[in-house]
């Protein structure tokens, strides 16, 4: 058998590389749930900027993030669903609002709150994307600056927004289930412990790690820092999360360009809500297809929605620069945590004295 020489093997690995970063992966997704997905982050603004406060209608569009996680399963069942995700997501904002005022328990918190919203995820098998809308609700929360007494008005304000997201979601499934029959309800499978308790509680150590690394380097926006950790580590094997980090990390680099050119537009309270409108359009109808494209265009999308309405009081160029820092470190963390996870040695190191800790009788180890 010839030997290759170490430049072939390294030209065959960039060819593998190349190939996995350009393969789209079909989708029978329809049109009118991105168009939905849309209303429900765009709506919330131009009510915002209707009334002159843009500042609650971002907090709404938040909200409205949850009819992403709306099944493909009859109207009964996809509706109890959607309203139970919804509830889920003002809990975690809720929570993240008041570790505002406890700086010192914050990563401690969000850690928690990523293992257990993580945990509750994997036993229902919720899809994607999974939990990381719930702790990007409590990352944003955790770090906006307020009062107590503000607390109940912005969880009423993404509640809103959830509930809004409900009412265009009942409508589109009116729609869409007179074109295409509802999937059957799937039974759920026995959990086991490795999936659901391990695995979360793993999560929401590297999570709670990326943004103590965040703080400990003062970095200005440390919310965004666990937000690609979690994105990344989610991946359901090793080669998902080296795809995903790689994919965001470069799909992050080019939507900083895009991020750089939209931002430097004149953009009023109105063009805001129809730019993100049209941006949640775009990500919905290729986040499905190829993941790296959709970054390009989820960069600015969650520039405008955590800093729209203080957008112009930093140099753009800082909040770019912010922004990719952020994004890279989430990323390498994120790694890390998935080369652990996925690893059979480090899983039989840790797993041993966490099984004792955790009464899992009635979570048996995956076979």
């Amino acid at each position: 058998m010839k030997t290759r020489s170490p430049l072939q093997r390294v030209a065959d690995l960039l060819r593998a590389e190349w190939r996995h970063l350009t393969t789209f992966t079909p989708s029978t997704r329809r049109w009118q749930m991105a168009f939905a997905a849309a209303l429900a982050s765009g709506l919330p603004l131009m009510v915002g900027a209707w009334f002159g406060h843009l500042e609650y209608g971002l907090i709404s569009s938040i909200g409205g993030l949850s009819l992403l996680y709306l099944p493909n399963t009859p109207m009964s069942h996809r509706m109890v669903w959607l309203m139970a995700c919804a509830f889920g997501m003002a809990a975690s904002y809720a929570l993240g609002l008041m570790t505002h005022f406890l700086p010192l328990a914050g990563v401690g918190v969000l850690a928690l709150i990523a293992m257990l919203v993580t945990m509750v995820c994997r036993f229902y098998r919720v899809g994607p994307p999974g939990s990381l809308f719930f702790v990007m609700a409590a990352a944003i929360g955790a770090y906006t600056p307020g009062t107590v007494e503000e607390i109940p008005l912005r969880v009423g304000l993404l509640t809103m927004g959830a509930l809004l997201a409900s009412l265009i979601a009942f409508v589109y499934s009116l729609r869409i289930l007179r074109l295409q029959p509802a999937d059957p309800v799937p039974p759920l499978p026995a959990p086991t412990f490795d999936f659901v308790v391990f695995d979360a509680v793993m999560i929401g150590a590297f999570v709670g790690l990326s943004l103590a690394i965040a703080q400990a380097l003062q970095l200005d926006r440390p919310y965004w820092v666990p937000v690609s950790c979690l994105a990344v580590i989610q991946g359901v094997s090793l080669r998902a999360v080296w795809n995903r980090q790689l994919q965001r990390v470069l799909g992050t680099a080019i939507g900083m360009l895009f991020a750089w050119w939209l931002l430097s537009l004149p953009l009023d309270a109105w063009r805001i809500a129809l730019l993100v409108i049209l941006l949640v359009f775009v990500i919905e109808s290729l986040v499905v297809r190829h993941y790296g494209l959709a970054v390009i265009f989820i960069t600015p999308l969650t520039i405008l929605l955590a800093e729209a309405a203080t957008l112009g009081a930093a140099p753009l160029a800082e909040l770019i620069e912010s922004r990719f820092i952020d994004t890279v470190l989430g990323c390498i963390v994120g790694l890390v945590g998935g080369i652990c996870l996925h690893s059979a040695r480090f899983r039989a190191v840790v797993g041993r004295p966490l099984r004792r800790l955790v009464p899992s009788r009635h979570l048996p180890r995956d076979a």
